[in-house]
């Protein structure tokens, strides 16, 4: 049975969705934006700020459904400016060991609140769903 979840550790979301959806022993993480858990304002600053800011939330979300950032399979990423690629890889890498997720990047016009980054994710639950 599919298992809603909503993490109190990162921001609310902006529409008619949840954090994360698991199913057996699969977590889908919607995508996280730089936004704080305290106000949902978006971080101020540059792509490397705004990219702390997602792995954060995403960190939050997985740990608050029982996984963590090391059981992450898959992300995807949505960048406003491709040109900026090798500044977020410099922060995405410091969050991920060396057996880095499979990923695609995709360069995007805009995102909600105009944010610079968005990262979604499929991670494993060693527990399934519980």
């Amino acid at each position: 049975m599919k298992k809603c979840i909503n993490s109190e550790l990162a921001p609310k979301a902006i529409g008619p969705y949840s954090h994360a959806n698991s199913l057996g022993p699969f977590l889908f993480i919607s995508g996280q934006l730089p936004a704080s858990p305290v106000n949902g304002e978006i971080t101020v600053g540059d792509l490397k700020a705004q990219t702390h800011q997602v792995l954060k939330n995403l960190k939050n979300v997985l740990e608050s459904a029982g996984s963590s950032l090391e059981k992450v399979l898959k992300t995807t990423v949505f960048i406003k400016d491709i040109s900026k690629f090798n500044e977020f890889n410099e922060v995405y890498q410091t969050y991920f060991s060396t057996q880095f997720p499979a990923r695609s990047t995709v360069e995007v016009a805009k995102l909600p609140k105009d944010a610079e980054v968005e990262i979604e994710a499929i991670a494993y639950l060693d527990h399934g769903v519980q």
